[in-house]
């Protein structure tokens, strides 16, 4: 089935984004909202320790996860934030790439922050994201 998701090039805009400047839904989608996608293994533990890419491939794996059981995929995804526990501009870029590399062309529009802390012990990247599917 096709995404429902509509992403936007705004022409007018600069190129340098690496991602659609907006992006539609149509009156009939179902928007799905999930929780911020954290770098948990299944003990509970925090995945990859003191690795931005890691920890931000556990997120999308989780996130991926959660996409799956509200009965959608990254190419539903309508919007993301990727917070990153770091001052330092390389460790956001670093888990931008990791981030953007999933999505593939799919560029839906993206916020990318550094934060002080994030609430697990160790975390340094979580994910949020919207979609919208079709029934």
């Amino acid at each position: 089935m096709p995404s429902a998701v509509t992403l936007i090039r705004a022409a007018a805009l600069s190129d340098a984004a690496q991602y659609a400047y907006a992006a539609t839904a149509p009156a009939n989608a179902r928007l799905i909202f999930l929780a911020g996608s954290c770098p948990l293994n299944d003990d509970g533990s925090t995945a990859g320790v003191g690795d931005y890419a890691a920890q931000a491939a556990k997120c999308v794996e989780t996130m991926t996860g959660a996409l799956g059981a509200a009965g959608a995929k990254m190419t539903d995804v309508i919007s993301t934030r990727v917070l990153v526990a770091s001052a330092r501009q390389a460790d956001l870029v670093t888990a931008w790439d990791v981030v953007r590399d999933a999505f593939g062309d799919h560029d839906v529009p993206s916020t990318l922050m550094g934060v002080t802390v994030l609430g697990y012990d160790h975390q340094l990247v979580e994910i949020e994201a919207v979609a919208a599917v079709v029934d």
